[in-house]
């Protein structure tokens, strides 16, 4: 864990010790809890679009090739109607 110096105008200060004792914890894991929630977000959601990611491939046949893959997912006719110009 890493120390840090922060300013803090005295209705901040006051609001977070005010919160920190009702909540009988410190002003320094109310403001890390913040800062996690800020900038790493929600566990459970990211938890959930992993475990909705894991296992995409799983439809796809293991011997097929990468380019047939592609080639049989697309729906669009694009690469025939450049081909023809």
């Amino acid at each position: 864990m890493r120390r840090t110096q922060l300013y803090l105008d005295e209705q901040l200060w006051q609001l977070l010790h005010a919160r920190a004792d009702a909540e009988h914890t410190s002003v320094s894991e109310l403001v890390r809890e913040a800062v996690r929630q800020r900038y790493l977000g929600d566990r459970e959601k990211r938890m959930a679009a992993m475990e909705a990611f894991v296992g995409i491939r799983k439809h796809i046949p293991p011997e097929e090739d990468s380019t047939e893959t592609v080639r049989r997912l697309r729906t669009d006719d694009r690469l025939e109607r450049l081909s023809k110009l």
